[in-house]
């Protein structure tokens, strides 16, 4: 009796595709945190339809900012932070660290918060008890877990931003007027559409997964043993691996960002509600997914909080683990989610440092959801003097060799640069 070949051969096809998937799908799924979210829907919620147009024009410039940052840290074994120790001033090197570690820990902090709150929507139980015991969760996970094990944690809570494309595709769509708006730009030279497309700008290319995905290809070059006396063994193969990679996380991403920004846009905006002033009403767009189920309300909230809870839990790692990466490169700790706290005390130190310091920024009466949104700002300005350098370390062949970055890379690298310092120039500029 033959057996047939073809399910064994997809089945072998799709987990060789799968093994590609690694800190490109979590970087790009970290892309979409609780800042993201809340930045997204009120976006959605403010402008309706006209901010649509930037998640597909943005694609191209993640994708090759992520690129470049994963190609750093691919072909010279080091992250971000250690790259620039060796190549620039030490002025550089402690502005760059100070900037990375800042908004990482103001992020944090609007993270922790915004998890609280979402899960306030489920359980009575006070705000500062709830941010406590995520922060708590969180740093035993970060710090006593194997990074392979943390690894596929990561990978699995990707899954939770499931709930918006889903939903897209529930609510009726006036589809005409959603390609038309995602096709052709919108722009408004007033405070309010700088001030969100900054913020879009900024929660979609952020600094810390500029350091996130660079320390995180090191990572997992060391865990194939592809690290020799402090040297990568590299070619072109290990290259288009990690473009796949990295490309599938960002269009997963942005994919993802759109459907926010759609699901806002129909189910908020169209309903006169243009303003998010808590977690509730954040909460309200995923209600026609569930609207002919008993209890729809309390079944939105349920799947809005899981996905915040969630998402919360993939991008706080990762924020306070970039900001360790980028202080333990600077000073020569040892720095790797592989080591045992013991063998890296001072890269622990950091990421329990960030966490705590981002949890005491919700002591201080800040409304969670408005936090993020400002938040995703601070991020977008952040962004643009670390783009310049990461567009100058990518390009250079004393540092990169024949992997520098090509004509195209540089177009969209600069661009990228030239567009988010015009947008944090013009929003001061209208203050």
């Amino acid at each position: 009796m033959s057996v047939n070949p073809k399910p064994q051969f997809r089945k072998r096809k799709i987990l060789k595709w799968l093994s590609l998937l690694g800190p490109g799908l979590t970087t790009g799924a970290a892309d979409d945190d609780p800042s993201g979210i809340a930045t997204y829907s009120q976006t959605g919620a403010q402008f309706g339809y006209g901010q649509l147009w930037t998640a597909l024009y943005m694609l191209p410039f993640m994708t090759a900012v992520q690129e470049a940052c994963a190609r750093i840290g691919l072909v010279t074994g080091k992250g971000i932070a250690a790259v620039v120790k060796e190549h620039y001033s030490r002025k550089v090197l402690y502005a760059v660290v100070g900037l990375v570690v800042v908004a990482n820990t103001i992020n944090i902090g609007a993270d922790i918060g915004a998890m609280a709150a979402a899960a306030q929507l489920l359980i009575p139980i006070p705000f500062i008890i709830l941010t406590l015991l995520f922060t708590t969760g969180i740093l035993l996970l970060e710090i006593f877990t194997t990074y392979k094990l943390y690894s596929r944690i990561l990978k699995w809570l990707a899954l939770t931003l499931l709930a918006y494309p889903i939903t897209v595709f529930i609510v009726h769509q006036p589809w005409a007027t959603v390609l038309r708006a995602t096709l052709v730009p919108h722009f408004e030279f007033s405070f309010a559409f700088l001030f969100i497309i900054t913020g879009v700008f900024g929660t979609t290319i952020t600094p810390y997964m500029f350091f996130w995905e660079a320390s995180q290809e090191v990572e997992e070059e060391q865990a194939k043993g592809l690290v020799r006396n402090g040297k990568p063994r590299i070619g072109w193969p290990h290259i288009h691996a990690m473009r796949k990679d990295n490309t599938f996380g960002m269009i997963v991403s942005e994919f993802t960002t759109w459907c926010i920004l759609l699901v806002a846009a129909t189910v908020l905006h169209n309903s006169g509600v243009t303003d998010i002033k808590n977690a509730a009403d954040a909460a309200k767009a995923l209600e026609p997914l569930v609207h002919s189920f008993p209890h729809a309300g309390f079944l939105a909230k349920l799947i809005f909080s899981v996905g915040i809870i969630g998402l919360g839990l993939l991008a706080v790692p990762v924020l306070s683990g970039s900001a360790a990466y980028a202080v333990a490169e600077a000073f020569d700790w040892s720095a790797s989610l592989n080591l045992k706290f013991r063998k890296a005390y001072g890269f622990y130190g950091v990421i329990t440092v960030a966490t705590l310091v981002g949890l005491a920024i919700n002591f201080v009466g800040i409304d969670p959801v408005k936090a993020l949104v400002y938040t995703a700002v601070i991020n977008g300005v952040s962004a643009v003097p670390l783009l310049f350098l990461i567009v100058n370390i990518a390009a250079s062949e004393k540092i990169m060799g024949v992997y520098k970055s090509g004509w195209l890379s540089k177009t969209l690298l600069w661009s990228t640069f030239v567009i988010m310092g015009a947008a944090a120039v013009a929003l001061f500029f209208t203050l």
